[in-house]
C-alpha cells in the first residue's frame, strides 16, 4: 500500500479534479505490475497496473492493491471494479473508501458480490490524507483551502506604507512555485494586484499555473500581467475576453459565494495568497484547511502590517537557508 501511495503521488497536479491513485499487482509476494492515474480522463490506476502484468501470470491467483476504492461507475472511463470482476483477479486490497457519492462503496459491494475477496482500511489514515483535497471537495462541498503568508522574523507581511519588500529568500520562492504547481486555483484580492501586479505562475519550478482568481468587488485593479486564466469576481461587470474571465457577483458577496463558483467548476483546491485583508476574510468564515507561514530568519520591520493570528497547531516546520517553513493544520476530512 505504501508503494500504492508513491505511484499516486506522481499524478499530483495533473488528475484534478480525480483523486490520485496508484495499483500495484502482486504474485506470490512479488510486485509483477503497478501503475497510477497519470491524467484527468486517461486510464485509471487499475486498467493501467493491468495492462503492464507479464504475459503466463493468472490473475485468478494475484492480488491487486489499490489506495482508493475502485469506482464503480461510468465516467470518462469505464468502471474499474467490472474490469477487476471481468478479469478474474483474486483479491483486491483498499485504503480508502470513495467519498464520491457515485461509488462510496459501491465498488467494494460489486467485487464482494462477484466472489471476490475484498480487505478494506490498510494504511487507510495515510491514504486519505493523500487525497485530502478530494475528501474535502466531496464532503464539504468546496475547495481544500491552504493561506499562505511570508512574514518577518517578528511577524510583519508589509511595511506600514505597503512599500513592496522582498521578504522570503531563493529556496522559499521556488518551494512556492512548487506548491501553486499542486493547486488548482489561486486567490488574491485587489489590494495585492495593485501593489504587487503579480505573475502567481509556476515559472521556478515544473508543472501547471494555477487558474488565478482575484476578488476585486469595484474593479479597481489593473488586470494581471500573464496571459492565463483568471476569474475577477466583481459587482459591475460581467464578460470574457480571452483568458480573462469577469464574474458579476451580488453587492455583499462573501467567501462562500466565491468558492461555491470554485466547486461548481470542479477546482479541489485553492491557495490564498492575499494581503492581510482577504487572509482574514477566509479565517473569519472558517474557510481553511491548512497554513504555510514563511518566516525570514532575518528580516525585522518592528511595525507594518501585523499577520494574522494563528490558532491551528503547528504540523511541522522546515528551515532553509533565509527562512523557517511553518506548517499549520487539522484533522482532515474523511469519508466516515
Amino acid at each position: 500500500m505504501r508503494r500504492c501511495i508513491e505511484l499516486a503521488q506522481q499524478g499530483q497536479g495533473s488528475v484534478s479534479p480525480n483523486p490520485m491513485v496508484g495499483a500495484v499487482v502482486v504474485y506470490h509476494h512479488q510486485i509483477v505490475a503497478e501503475g497510477w492515474h497519470q491524467v484527468f480522463g486517461g486510464p485509471h490506476a487499475e486498467p493501467n497496473a493491468l495492462a503492464l502484468l507479464p504475459s503466463g501470470v493468472p490473475l485468478h491467483d494475484c492480488t491487486l492493491y489499490v489506495n482508493l476504492e475502485p469506482c464503480s461507475h461510468v465516467g470518462k472511463t469505464p468502471p474499474c471494479s467490472r474490469l477487476l470482476i471481468d478479469k478474474n483477479i483474486g483479491k483486491v486490497v483498499i485504503g480508502s473508501t470513495d467519498p464520491n457519492p457515485k461509488v462510496n462503496g459501491r465498488g467494494i459491494a460489486m467485487l464482494r458480490e462477484a466472489g471476490i475477496s475484498v480487505e478494506t482500511g490498510i494504511l487507510k489514515d495515510q491514504c486519505d490524507a493523500l487525497n485530502k483535497r478530494f475528501f474535502t471537495y466531496q464532503n464539504l462541498k468546496r475547495p481544500y483551502i491552504v493561506l499562505k503568508w511570508a512574514c518577518s522574523n517578528d511577524g510583519f507581511m508589509a511595511p506600514a506604507n505597503r512599500e513592496r519588500v522582498q521578504i522570503s529568500g531563493e529556496e522559499a520562492r521556488v518551494m512556492l512555485h512548487r506548491w501553486r504547481a499542486e493547486e488548482d486555483a489561486i486567490l488574491i484580492g485587489a489590494t495585492t494586484a495593485i501593489m504587487d501586479k503579480p505573475l502567481l505562475d509556476t515559472r521556478l519550478a515544473p508543472g501547471k499555473n494555477p487558474l488565478r482568481v482575484v476578488l476585486d468587488p469595484n474593479l479597481r485593479a489593473p488586470q494581471l500581467p500573464g496571459d492565463f486564466q483568471t476569474l475577477i469576481m466583481n459587482t459591475r461587470l460581467g464578460k470574457n475576453e480571452g483568458n480573462f474571465e469577469w464574474i458579476k457577483m451580488r453587492q455583499d458577496f462573501a467567501v462562500a459565494d466565491v468558492l461555491e463558483i470554485l466547486y461548481n467548476r470542479q477546482l479541489l483546491s485553492l491557495m490564498v495568497e492575499g494581503g492581510a485583508e482577504t487572509l482574514h476574510r477566509f479565517l473569519a468564515g472558517g474557510f481553511v484547511d491548512e497554513i504555510r507561514v514563511i518566516r525570514s530568519k532575518k528580516l525585522r520591520m518592528q511595525t507594518g502590517v501585523e499577520g494574522p493570528k494563528i490558532s491551528m497547531p503547528l504540523i511541522k516546520s522546515e528551515e532553509t537557508n533565509d527562512d523557517t517553513i511553518e506548517y499549520y493544520g487539522k484533522e482532515i476530512v474523511t469519508c466516515g
